[in-house]
């Protein structure tokens, strides 16, 4: 392999690192926005006026936790990237 292939495969490495970083931190920001919600509606349910957000808050907690998945898959991504060329077929 050539130093100019190399660079080219380390640029591209370097590339998609950015943005699986770009779209991990902004999966973040919509959590952080998506537990604050939560926390809204948790506090403004009443139970002597009988006031509930179980369906909105069911949902939120669901979109939590997918976002909490796509923040781990970007995370392992990004480490499998990270990884010395050598260490990829001992995953396999």
């Amino acid at each position: 392999m050539t130093q100019k292939r190399r660079d080219d495969e380390s640029e591209s490495v370097d590339a998609e690192i950015a943005n699986l970083e770009a779209e991990r931190e902004a999966f973040i920001v919509q959590q952080e926005a998506v537990i604050i919600k939560l926390r809204q509606l948790r506090e403004a349910e009443d139970k002597k006026t009988g006031t509930y957000f179980a369906k909105e808050i069911f949902q939120l907690s669901q979109d939590k936790l997918c976002l909490a998945s796509e923040i781990d898959i970007r995370r392992r991504k990004i480490n499998r990237l990270k990884m010395p060329d050598d260490m990829h077929g001992m995953l396999h």
